[in-house]
């Protein structure tokens, strides 16, 4: 199986949904921009947020196995992907990656 890099790319929050519907909370994401985890053998690492892993799971192991090119050629590099969280408050995109792919 093949080694997926995922990277935290950005995060978008919307206040003003939060003020209309969200509880306040605190330490609602723990990602910063820039972080990055390796998944081995389609596992989620650790420290990626369970809650993010459940989005990207499916590709992340779809690359692990050497499958890739989703949505007919959706991505510039086909065994790539770029995910969103399913905060709506606060979503951050994650770009996930095979490692040792060269296009």
């Amino acid at each position: 199986m093949n080694a997926v890099r995922i990277t935290a790319v950005r995060q978008t929050v919307y206040p003003d949904l939060m003020a209309l519907y969200e509880n306040p909370i605190e330490h609602a994401c723990e990602v910063r921009p820039g972080q990055q985890w390796i998944s081995v053998d389609g596992q989620r690492p650790e420290g990626l947020c369970p809650s993010a892993w459940e989005v990207m799971r499916p590709f992340v192991e779809s690359l692990a196995r050497g499958e890739g090119n989703f949505f007919d050629g959706w991505m510039q590099n086909p065994m790539s992907a770029m995910i969103s969280c399913n905060d709506g408050f606060r979503p951050f995109s994650f770009y996930i990656e095979i490692m040792d792919y060269h296009a």
